[in-house]
């Protein structure tokens, strides 16, 4: 069995290309931050270590990354290990290891990475009279009107 799971960060935007032929596929490459889950001690004091693992995600999960993620997201991505290899212009056989994502999502909300990016229904930018949101991303529900809810 060939099964990856690993949440990180972008270290940058998704490079995208897209194939030739009568349907351009999308084919979206990144690269993961992943913390190790121990840290390693140095001289004295605990250092945090982050492996680097490439990624690359094809059609629908091309776009999405391209349209959704940049650099600093936070990510949980499954997929296979694909390894591979060419030779480069000197000559030298250079051999690859990447992550072929069969699915990714957001690991945190947009607010707390700091900016408030919350789109009401209406286009505007702040939530409409009577209506707010927690800092969980959850919308305020005024008192009084619980008993129109569903879940009761």
């Amino acid at each position: 069995m060939n099964k990856v799971i690993l949440m990180g960060r972008l270290t940058r935007d998704p490079e995208v290309r897209y194939s030739q032929g009568d349907t351009p596929l999308a084919i979206a490459r990144y690269s993961l931050a992943v913390d190790r889950r121990f840290a390693r001690r140095g001289q004295g004091d605990d250092q945090q270590t982050a492996d680097f693992i490439n990624c690359v995600a094809f059609g629908k999960s091309g776009e999405f990354a391209e349209k959704y993620l940049h650099k600093g997201t936070k990510i949980c991505v499954s997929g296979r290990i694909q390894t591979g290899s060419y030779t480069n212009k000197d000559g030298v056989k250079v051999y690859t290891t990447e992550v072929v994502v069969e699915d990714q999502e957001f690991a945190e909300s947009k607010n707390s990475n700091g900016g408030s990016d919350y789109q009401a229904p209406n286009g505007s930018s702040a939530p409409a009279a009577g209506q707010g949101t927690a800092v969980d991303g959850f919308m305020n529900i005024p008192e009084g009107i619980d008993e129109d809810l569903p879940f009761n």
